[in-house]
């Protein structure tokens, strides 16, 4: 058996193994760790602990040597705390970007709202949760000290909406989010919808109190799962994008205030279903912008049902194909903007030639938030502050708030 010793561990959460047989990645091992095992095609899929190192702890769920939600839950929350605001910072300084040290914002446990589980039937029933670590084998899920107790309390239902509805060769996709008005539930792969199954997925959102069940973008919706955000409520469109936890939305919200204080304009590039706009709107005029309808028509529709704020806009544009120009963002005091994974270089490119002085960069990637954060440094660019979010306990997720200021 091989032995290697753990150097450090990559951005996304597996170890860098040195040995005799070169490098390889570990899962579940911390730096300074001692382990044996075989490495595969790089990969030590089942590495053995021979020296485990002292920010090593015991996991708190049954599930977590198996299930694919969660790779950091062996190391205490003060090494991940700290490893999470190292890679921030590695990212930045690999792009060569100065910045001050971050303040950390952490989601208590079980506070995950929204969830996106795979399910699948099978002869006894069916199985509903994450996939296993490193495959497409689904683990059937009997506790999470992630998700909101409502959902975790939901499972047997959302299973028997699976065995009603999953077809026994297809995986279905079932987004969960939970909300005041109760869970609203998006499914997505299952049987085509016809009169019985209607009813009896309409039994089953009856039985289990859901606000709404969307099946395959037909909606049974009992009432309006409404979410608020600032004095508006929003209705998201079925399986929508929001942000993970609550107090992670409230973090977040907070440093995107500060940075923005005052601004009587602002435009809000990547808005989805106005996580930033509605709350900001109270204080100053919005122009959203977003590149899919749905999630606009739900941040206008709440907006105009709101009282006490300003003037909102909305404009539907793909912004990785046509970002707005230059002239459009300077008729504005401030720009936040929150773009997928893949980052906004076409984007940042235009607020770099814009001249509008505060910008707020909101990012879930190190890597392609610092290669847009060096874009706009080339242009004069300064990152004022500086906070990461981890809305994704045990998990390497992340995401980054700064303010820059064109200096």
């Amino acid at each position: 058996m091989s032995r290697w010793r753990i150097e450090r561990l990559g951005r996304k959460g597996d170890g860098i193994a040195i040995g005799d047989q070169g490098r390889a990645l570990a899962p579940l091992v911390l730096p300074g760790e001692e382990i044996e095992g075989e490495a595969v095609d790089g990969r030590i899929a089942a590495p053995r602990i021979v020296t485990p190192s002292p920010e090593r702890v015991r996991p708190i769920c049954a599930h977590y040597r198996a299930c694919g939600g969660c790779s950091l839950m062996h190391a205490s929350d003060d090494f991940t705390a700290e490893w999470k605001r190292q890679v921030v910072m590695a990212a930045l300084a690999a792009q060569g970007v100065e910045a001050p040290a971050p303040s950390l914002h952490v989601s208590p446990l079980r506070s995950r709202r929204r969830a996106v589980l795979s399910g699948r039937r099978i002869r006894k029933g069916a199985l509903l949760g994450f996939h296993a670590r490193a495959s497409d084998l689904i683990v059937d899920l009997s506790e999470c000290h992630v998700m909101h107790p409502s959902i975790t309390a939901a499972l047997p239902l959302l299973r028997r909406i699976v065995v009603a509805g999953a077809s026994r060769s297809a995986e279905i996709s079932m987004t969960v989010i939970h909300g005041p008005a109760g869970l609203d539930v998006a499914v997505r792969g299952g049987r085509p919808m016809e009169p019985a199954l209607f009813q009896t997925l309409a039994a089953l959102a009856q039985e289990g109190d859901l606000a709404r069940l969307d099946w395959n973008g037909q909606s049974l919706t009992r009432r309006p799962p409404l979410l608020p955000m600032g004095r508006a409520q929003v209705i998201p469109p079925p399986g929508a994008f929001l942000q993970a936890t609550a107090e992670g939305e409230t973090a977040l919200l907070a440093e995107v205030h500060k940075a923005v204080a005052g601004a009587s304009r602002i435009v809000d590039l990547f808005a989805g279903i106005g996580t930033f706009t509605l709350p900001l709107a109270a204080e100053a005029e919005l122009h959203a912008v977003e590149g899919l309808a749905s999630p606009l028509a739900a941040l206008d529709s709440a907006w105009r049902g709101a009282v006490g704020l300003r003037r909102v806009t909305t404009e539907v544009r793909d912004l990785a194909r046509r970002p707005l120009l230059g002239d459009e963002l300077a008729r504005h005091d401030a720009i936040v903007i929150d773009p997928p994974r893949a980052g906004a270089a076409a984007q940042m490119r235009h607020i770099a030639a814009s001249g509008v002085r505060r910008v707020v960069s909101v990012s879930c990637d190190p890597v392609t938030f610092s290669g847009d954060v060096r874009i706009l440094a080339d242009a004069g660019y300064r990152i004022t502050r500086l906070a990461v979010v981890d809305q994704f306990r045990f998990s390497p997720h992340v995401e980054i708030v700064a303010a820059l200021t064109l200096c």
